[in-house]
């Protein structure tokens, strides 16, 4: 393998960065009032207004595929479209993402307002289908040039992560590798199912950016009930996929004990997206067995934050973690909370006010009350 060079990838190589920076003037007039712009770092003045949810039973299907596993969800306003991408590890159905129309017309989701409207297969860098076991779809955004989406495997114990590019057919463009301290091994490199959850474009789309959902191996502890975990969150050339940066992001503790105390209990970064020119939004979402969902908005930011890409482990090493403020905490709207690990910005409202689309994976967990789950919030700046 090619440390986040991708020169193993399908004929044709990467995209010439010369085709970026043209395509980057279009996305960020496009998309920049997909931005909120506010005058830097203060963590701060932001308000989400919940504004609706809607539903599907797990077993729900589509033209014959279940939809299920949705963990990443994107919007493209050049085109009006949603994609969701599901995370089945093609055990039940091919590896593949959803088109979504959403209906916000009237300033709420109600039920009946999300609509699946396709479905693509997802193809192997063979052009084939892919293997069950043999990759993990997570995360999934489009791409600023035309007919690209960008996803991540969270990969296995014995299979390293990856972010790929694909053309919206599915059919396979570039492989980025990680750097080789994120491949995993038994004392370091990415724990099983904590890997690659997030992924955003920076606010120059030129930079890509991905996240493990709890610390590599080598760097210190998963999450627990008395202290959050130290993730990485890795800066991608868009290009070529050469890191360019790593900075590091403190999720915190579980939320909750677990029922009974020697039960299942998770914390961890899920999502990330960009918010403003030097914000990003950071999705968390913390499980415990027999409790259930606690799933937290964050405001964070690089800047300030220390450059560890030289670092192989940052165990005992001193360092500026990305600053964090609580932006949302989802327990104050009263609803039974899902396996939430997508997010977006979607489509503007009738009086211009931004919206927040979040959609849960159900696991495929058709016995333990699990479902699909959309939550959409109007989202404004304070006076």
């Amino acid at each position: 393998m090619n440390c986040g060079s991708g020169k193993d990838a399908a004929p044709g190589g990467h995209t010439p960065l010369r085709d970026i920076s043209r395509a980057v003037l279009v996305f960020m007039a496009l998309t920049c009032a997909a931005c909120v712009h506010s005058g830097g770092w203060s963590g701060g003045g932001v308000t989400l207004e919940f504004i609706g949810e809607a539903t599907f039973p797990t077993g729900f299907q589509y033209k014959g595929y279940e939809v299920g596993g949705l963990s990443g969800i994107d919007y493209d306003p050049v085109t009006d479209r949603y994609i969701v991408i599901s995370d089945d590890r093609a055990q039940y159905g091919p590896v593949r993402f959803f088109d979504l129309q959403v209906d916000l017309s009237d300033g709420v989701l109600d039920p009946g307002d999300v609509v699946f409207a396709g479905v693509t297969q997802i193809l192997d860098k063979d052009g084939d289908l892919f293997k069950p076991l043999s990759v993990d779809p997570e995360a999934i955004r489009f791409s600023p040039l035309p007919d690209r989406i960008v996803w991540t495997s969270e990969g296995d114990t014995d299979v390293a992560p990856f972010v790929r590019v694909m053309t919206r057919d599915g059919i396979h463009i570039d492989e980025f590798i990680p750097p080789v301290k994120y491949w995993p091994t038994a004392t370091a490199g990415t724990r099983r199912n904590m890997t690659f959850e997030s992924l955003t474009f920076g606010h120059d789309p030129r930079s890509l950016l991905t996240a493990t959902e709890n610390a590599l191996r080598q760097d210190g502890p998963h999450a627990s009930l008395s202290e959050g975990s130290p993730v990485r969150v890795l800066v991608l050339d868009a290009g070529n996929g050469e890191p360019q940066a790593e900075y590091v992001y403190r999720t915190e503790a579980v939320a909750t004990a677990p029922e009974p105390a020697d039960g299942f209990a998770t914390n961890g970064l899920v999502e990330l997206l960009t918010f403003d020119n030097e914000r990003f939004m950071a999705l968390e979402r913390s499980y415990s067995t027999g409790v259930g969902n606690t799933v937290r908005l964050f405001l964070t930011a690089t800047k300030h934050a220390t450059d560890v890409r030289a670092m192989d482990s940052i165990a005992q090493r001193k360092i500026r973690f990305m600053p964090k403020e609580l932006l949302f905490d989802l327990d104050e709207l009263d609803l039974a909370l899902d396996n939430i690990e997508g997010m977006t910005f979607g489509k503007s409202l009738a009086d211009g006010s931004r919206t927040l689309i979040l959609v849960s994976d159900n696991n495929f967990n058709k016995k333990g009350g699990q479902f699909t789950q959309f939550l959409a919030f109007r989202l404004s700046l304070d006076d």
